[in-house]
Parts: structure tokens; C-alpha cells; sequence
């Protein structure tokens, strides 16, 4: 269902995810393309970033310190734990507001969501927003 929803919502961008490699938390996904590469969700953001070329490349960035701890948002599950509890299955720790709409890395906009609608949701926002420069006024469209 994960796989079918990032091809869904993300593949606006040319690419078709095949197996997701890991995911935290907050909803990021990392997952590897037909093509071999792999590819990161951020939700928050909403982004969908290539990460690396191919296995070989993946495998030096998870042992890249700086990769793992922003991969690891220990400072912001520590606090969603604290405020929300322990996630039910197939739910995430979320944003309310997301980043990119102005919403803040504060205790006061974490929330929870099921996985399956946040990687909806963030690659529809991701989609209608991509093209537009810093600053743009915006109108979301929500199907």
C-alpha cells in the first residue's frame, strides 16, 4: 500500500518506487527506484530528494553522523513522545502545520497521522507548490 501511494502522490517527478529501504518516525521514507537509486520523503517540507545514485552510495551515507541525525529527529520524537505518547501502528508523528506553510518545529503543531495519508498528503502539496518561487501567495487544493 506505502509503495503504491508514493508511486501515486510522488510520481509526478519520474520515478517509481520499488522497496522502501527505512522510515522514521516523523513519516520520512528513504526508498529505492527502479533505476536503482534512492530517494528521501521529508513530509514536513514536503520534499521528495534524491539521496544517492545507488547502493554503494546509500551505504556511505548511513554512516555518514550528520545524515544519521537528521535522519533520527531525536530532538523532536523525544518531544512528540512526550506530548502524544507512543505511536499506534501504521501512524507517524507529524506537523500540523506543515514547515513549508509556515507551521514551526514547536511541540505546539506536533501531531500524529496515518503514514499512508501523510505521504498522500505531502506529495499532492508538493505537486501543486513545486514551480512556484519563495514567498508566492498560494490556494491548496485538497481532493
Amino acid at each position: 500500500m506505502i509503495l503504491e501511494t508514493i508511486n501515486k502522490e510522488w510520481g509526478w517527478l519520474g520515478i517509481s518506487a520499488i522497496e522502501v529501504i527505512d522510515e522514521n518516525d516523523f513519516g520520512n521514507l528513504i526508498f529505492r527506484s527502479d533505476d536503482g537509486a534512492y530517494w528521501r520523503i521529508l513530509p514536513e517540507s514536503p520534499e521528495c530528494i534524491k539521496i544517492a545514485n545507488n547502493q554503494n552510495e546509500f551505504e556511505k551515507l548511513r554512516t555518514d553522523q550528520d545524515f544519521q541525525l537528521d535522519w533520527q529527529m531525536e530532538t523532536l520524537v523525544k518531544a512528540a513522545k512526550r506530548k502524544l505518547g507512543e505511536l499506534e501502528q501504521g501512524r507517524k508523528y507529524c506537523l500540523k502545520m506543515p514547515a513549508i506553510l509556515g507551521g514551526e518545529y514547536s511541540e505546539e503543531n506536533l501531531g500524529t497521522v496515518s503514514q499512508i495519508e501523510q505521504i498522500g498528503f505531502s506529495g499532492d502539496i508538493a505537486r501543486q507548490i513545486h514551480d512556484l518561487p519563495d514567498g508566492a501567495k498560494i490556494e491548496l487544493k485538497i481532493e
